[in-house]
């Protein structure tokens, strides 16, 4: 069976007005199902540039990114598209939940756009709230909610179509440090119990080290942290 996520060979660069300027330089990673890898590294190391290629919303200039064994540069735009609704989950520092819908709808409305039917959407979003202490926040619009509730709203929403892959990019960072580990708790129980293959941005060495490895970006290549 291959691996949620490899990562061979990736370079990305970006062209500027003073030229080229290669921000990762052969990036080789494989997250197995299962697995939380921290990915630590100092601001502009190039952290977003690199979850940004895993989950397929930049193309890399060199190198592929094979998600549940396909090759992501072969697909059409429809295919890739697919799979980032399908297969893989994103989680950023800021919820960006929809602001006119309840918490409920948030978790609901990515299932929908996946083809599942409103009422099997909506007990999945209520388990996942649920397991994340919002069974009372079910109807609260995210003005409504504690930076930290909004931010478990992000994460159930992340994990609604059962994606093999999750990536997050500073998912705790903007909650105070109560709030960040008990968040994190959660975030952890889900995804291992679920058996998918998570890359976590962090600057908390305190959560990083909670996870099976660490990682970081040295040189434009990922290296054992």
């Amino acid at each position: 069976m291959s691996n949620p996520l490899e990562l061979r060979g990736v370079q990305r660069i970006y062209r500027t007005g003073a030229g080229a300027l290669p921000v990762l330089r052969g990036v080789d990673l494989t997250l197995a199902a299962g697995e939380i890898v921290a990915l630590v590294a100092p601001s502009g190391a190039g952290k977003s540039t690199l979850l940004h290629l895993a989950g397929l919303l930049e193309k890399p200039d060199a190198g592929s990114v094979v998600v549940e064994g396909r090759e992501a540069g072969a697909l059409s735009d429809a295919e890739r598209t697919a799979i980032r609704r399908d297969t893989i989950g994103f989680v950023y520092q800021f919820h960006h939940l929809l602001a006119e819908f309840s918490a409920l709808e948030n978790v609901v409305l990515p299932q929908m756009i996946a083809g599942v039917p409103r009422r099997v959407a909506a007990e999945r979003a209520r388990s996942l709230l649920d397991a994340f202490g919002l069974a009372a926040r079910l109807a609260h619009l995210p003005g409504k909610l504690s930076g930290g509730e909004q931010q478990r709203v992000a994460i159930a929403r992340a994990l609604a179509n059962r994606p093999r892959v999750l990536l997050a990019d500073e998912p705790t960072g903007n909650l105070d440090v109560a709030t960040a580990g008990v968040v994190f708790d959660e975030l952890l129980a889900i995804v291992r119990g679920q058996g998918v293959a998570a890359l976590i941005a962090t600057h908390n060495p305190d959560l990083a080290a909670r996870m099976d490895r660490r990682v970081t970006l040295r040189d434009g290549a990922v290296v054992a942290g």
